[in-house]
């Protein structure tokens, strides 16, 4: 993807911010990933897919097909 090598860095950046500035210093994965998922989201939608596809582990096309309805929506 023709993803700016800053812009990544940035999400980098942010996620580890927010580690930091948490009271509770332990977070779950799947918070990070939620947060990595949504600034993907903002930046490049073909990048959310892909990370998405692996990260949430579609079970089945259905899966999949759901969520690029709900991104499509999203973005009317």
């Amino acid at each position: 993807r023709p993803v700016p090598l800053r812009k990544l860095e940035e999400i980098v950046v942010a996620t580890d911010n927010r580690l930091h500035d948490r009271e509770d210093r332990e977070i779950t994965t799947q918070e990070i990933g939620a947060f990595v998922m949504e600034r993907l989201r903002e930046l490049d939608q073909v990048a959310y897919v892909r990370f998405a596809s692996v990260y949430r582990r579609f079970e089945d096309i259905g899966a999949f097909m759901e969520e690029l309805k709900t991104l499509q929506r999203n973005q009317q």
